[in-house]
């Protein structure tokens, strides 16, 4: 392999190694303006946005033992990487392609899974990795809460009964 192909490899391979997912988008009608803005986005979920060429990130995928990504590269590819949130990834771009309406989402990966855009698109709806903490949290307090309930009921039954006897009385 050239050197400067090589070179390329080892960058793609760098970008490849920096999360757990990989998505793939055809980037070929959006303007640098718009590249930029998006580029904006993604830094907001500590995502990048590259610009590659299908020989050589289907080079990196392989020497990374991922899925093949083949199938989702024909015509221009950008890859999006990066990020501890891919659900606030997908986000950014699942809202930049619909107000665009020039580009789509092809694919992806996760691990050693292929996604599809319809996968990824799902992920989108994904409420934010917060809410989901908060909902979990919310599941752990419920029981804790009716035990308490359950525990404080006898207490307040005898006070209550005691309290009408005590009207009745008077």
């Amino acid at each position: 392999m050239r050197p400067e192909k090589k070179y390329m490899v080892e960058e793609v391979t760098r970008y490849l190694d920096k999360s757990e997912y990989l998505f793939l988008a055809d980037y070929s009608r959006i303007t640098v303006e718009e590249v930029s803005k998006l580029r904006g986005d993604l830094g907001a979920e500590n995502a990048e946005f590259h610009v590659v060429k299908n020989s050589i990130l289907n080079v990196a995928a392989r020497d990374k033992e991922l899925p093949d990504l083949r199938e989702h590269m024909n015509g221009p590819v950008a890859i999006v990487v990066g990020g501890e949130n891919p659900s606030g990834v997908a986000k950014i771009l699942k809202k930049f392609f619909k107000e665009k309406e020039k580009v789509e989402i092809k694919g992806g990966v996760w691990g050693d899974r292929m996604l599809t855009a319809e996968e990824i698109n799902e992920l989108a709806e994904l409420p934010p990795l917060e809410v989901v903490k908060a909902q979990l949290l919310g599941l752990f307090n419920t029981p804790a809460q009716r035990a308490v309930t359950v525990f404080a009921a006898a207490p307040v039954s005898f006070l209550n009964v005691l309290k009408a006897k005590i009207e009745q009385d008077s």
